[in-house]
């Protein structure tokens, strides 16, 4: 009986050690815990009071140890390493990919383990790009534990998934994720996200992209007439996605896409938003805003004339790398042949004409004011002059139409010549006509007197050569007698 109480009791003892054994074994195992190259991470020791004395360990360099006087170890990481007084936890900043590895919190008669698991992302150019650039980021990892293979997803700055390339060829310790032809909007905070399953990672690697550019990067056209005053913007977005960068830039202007270019001018941008602008063409007509903060190069043409249209291209220069954007100044006037009043019963051309061809979905219209649907007409696709014949006095409009939406008007005012200026012109006409039948008689009768005359001396010719022929032969005779 009593043989049998040892044995139960020897049992027990074997069970309770075994599980305290267990316990002492799961409380070892390490914690994974995730950083990333840059930013900052705080490594948790679990189950430590704030008053105990610990000493944080990269395997088995000491990084800090909390004291009257605290300590600092010899591992790499102990000048960019702090230990938090409230907590006695550990934080690194400015992690590097090297951190990885085991981290041992030791306090009192205990040690805790923690695996800390490092990625590294890269962006190219700094994250400081150009519209049409392409994104390449490079995510690298390192941990003290054979590395995962990873699954990447990638999201935008408006928390939209992209779709990228991603190439795996140095996986799992590197891989490389592309994304083609980035555009000005793109600018904001992205977020690569990185999956594993065994161990278990789901992580969020927020990363920057600028990209510098115009709000309005297409070509973008205006209209104007002549004589009118216009303003050519460029909106800028380095404001809006806080560029730290300086950067210069010259606007050009050429009428025609064919014609050499003029540079109008220059100006260059610091890092905190300064505008420094110099004009580089005197004899043209054109006004620069003196604003030196803002995020708008614009040019103001006063008294637009046709000459002023043409293209007008405003472009940016980063590292040797350029963006430009460009603005078709379309200029229209409205002539009339003859110039002048319209005489009664008489007509006049009236000419529309714009200073290069129109898209398919604008054309020009001619209306008279209070006309009827005759008094209207329209130019056909890509004309870029517009006739009409005007017989009757009135208000003539010439109308730029895009898409139904009217962009300028030109009118012209037809008005009636006085009744005295149409007798004038009616006793000029009658007069003209008098005139000309008199020239016309007297041309006839100087035509007709000059004929006579000829037919005269023409006989006089004739009777002098026929006396003289008499004369000769009456001379023979007598010398034949």
């Amino acid at each position: 009986m009593e043989s049998c109480r040892m044995v139960v009791s020897s049992t027990l003892c074997v069970v309770l050690v075994l599980h305290l054994g267990l316990i002492s074994i799961m409380a070892q195992q390490n914690e994974v815990q995730i950083g990333v190259a840059g930013q900052a991470v705080i490594l948790n020791c679990r189950g430590i009071t704030r008053n105990a004395v610990v000493t944080w360990k990269h395997y088995k360099l000491v990084i800090k140890k909390s004291s009257i006087t605290p300590l600092k170890g010899k591992a790499t990481m102990s000048d960019r390493s702090e230990i938090i007084p409230s907590s006695n936890h550990l934080k690194v900043m400015d992690l590097r990919l090297s951190d990885a590895g085991i981290y041992t919190c030791e306090y009192e008669s205990h040690t805790v383990s923690i695996s800390l698991h490092v990625f590294k992302l890269m962006i190219s150019l700094d994250g400081h790009f150009l519209p049409n650039e392409d994104l390449e980021l490079t995510l690298m990892q390192n941990s003290s534990h054979p590395l995962p293979n990873l699954s990447i997803t990638l999201f935008n700055s408006n928390n939209n998934n992209v779709t990228p390339m991603v190439s795996g060829d140095n996986a799992p310790q590197k891989y490389t994720v592309k994304l083609k032809k980035l555009e000005a909007t793109d600018s904001g905070t992205w977020a690569c996200r990185v999956h594993s399953d065994s161990p278990l990672i789901n992580q969020n690697i927020p990363f920057d992209v600028k990209v510098l550019g115009f709000q309005n990067p297409d070509l973008e056209r205006k209209y104007a007439t002549v004589g009118s005053t216009v303003i050519l913007p460029w909106h800028l977005n380095f404001q809006k996605i806080k560029w730290k960068e300086g950067f210069t830039g010259q606007l050009n202007w050429k009428q025609q896409e064919s014609a050499p270019a003029h540079e109008l001018l220059d100006f260059n941008i610091t890092a905190w938003g300064q505008q420094h602008k110099t004009k580089k063409i005197n004899h043209f007509w054109f006004e620069i805003p003196e604003g030196k903060f803002g995020s708008t190069i614009e040019v103001k043409l006063s008294k637009v004339n046709f000459n002023h249209s043409g293209h007008y291209q405003c472009q940016l220069a980063y590292n040797s790398r350029y963006v430009q954007s460009k603005i078709e100044l379309v200029v229209m006037k409205v002539s009339a042949n003859p110039a002048g009043p319209l005489a009664r019963g008489a007509k006049m051309t009236l000419t529309c004409q714009v200073s290069s061809p129109l898209p398919p979905n604008t054309h020009l219209r001619w209306e008279r004011v209070n006309g009827t649907q005759m008094d209207v007409k329209k130019s056909k696709q890509h004309e870029v002059k517009l006739e009409v014949n005007v017989s009757t006095a009135g208000l003539w409009i010439c109308h730029l139409i895009e898409d139904n939406d009217l962009m300028i008007s030109l009118s012209y005012p037809v008005e009636e010549a006085p009744v005295w200026i149409s007798y004038v012109v009616i006793g000029a006409s009658i007069g003209g006509s008098v005139l000309v039948f008199v020239l016309a008689c007297l041309c006839t009768i100087s035509g007709i007197s000059w004929q006579r005359r000829r037919q005269r001396a023409k006989r006089m010719v004739q009777a002098r050569q026929y006396l003289l022929e008499n004369k000769t032969c009456q001379c023979q005779h007598r010398l034949n007698k």
